[in-house]
């Protein structure tokens, strides 16, 4: 995970035509909240939120929100979502959430699958029904990804969340049951045997 500045300041009004003001002034409007933190407007600068998303991209980031407006503070959070412009596609507005250091939180870290599983090699195809887990751990554990090596995989066999290690320190919240991914026979050469063994209709 990674952890990076970024300066914000604290927002004293709030609307949409206040937020137009802002963001022609090149500031994303933003709040930040969550368990015991009172929501607190603030705005970012959009150019260097957007230089720390391309520069970070499909990392989890734990951002250090340093608002100066009078008093120097300073809030950690995670980038909860964020809305953008219909036809611009820029960052119009962003949720952040506030977390404590000491206090685990739960959070959703994409799956990285590793390795060519066997079963391909044999003509299988690869299906895959789980693409993150909801893990909880301390903000400083969060991981970027969690890897799973599936190169041992034969058709027909079944990954399910229990089969998934991840460090000490995190618990996947997860249903150990359910299925993260499987190897299934290609179905292709039936469906060309039945075309094969399927008599033309002649034409009339």
């Amino acid at each position: 995970m990674k952890q990076v500045i970024l300066s914000a300041i604290k927002r004293e009004k709030t609307g949409k035509e206040y937020c137009k003001k802002l963001r022609k002034q090149g500031l994303i409007p933003a709040i930040v909240y969550g368990p015991r933190f009172q929501p607190l407007p603030i705005a970012v600068k959009a150019n260097e939120l957007e230089s720390i998303l391309i520069k970070h991209k499909g990392e989890t980031i734990l951002f250090t929100l340093q608002l100066n407006n009078g008093e120097l503070t300073k809030v950690q959070a995670l980038l909860k979502e964020y809305q953008t412009h219909p036809i611009t596609d820029k960052i119009i507005h962003i949720d952040f959430l506030a977390v404590h250091e000491k206090e685990t939180i739960s959070i959703d870290v994409p799956l990285e699958f590793v390795g060519k599983p066997v079963g391909i090699s044999k003509g299988g195809i690869l299906e895959i029904l789980l693409h993150e887990l909801t893990v909880e751990c301390l903000p400083s554990a969060i991981p970027d990804k969690i890897s799973v090596d599936i190169s041992n995989l034969d058709i027909g066999d079944v990954l399910h969340v229990k089969n998934i290690k991840v460090p000490e320190g995190i618990k996947i919240l997860d249903d150990p049951e359910e299925t993260v991914l499987t190897i299934v026979a290609e179905a292709k050469e039936e469906a060309e045997k039945e075309v094969e063994e399927t008599p033309e209709t002649p034409s009339e």
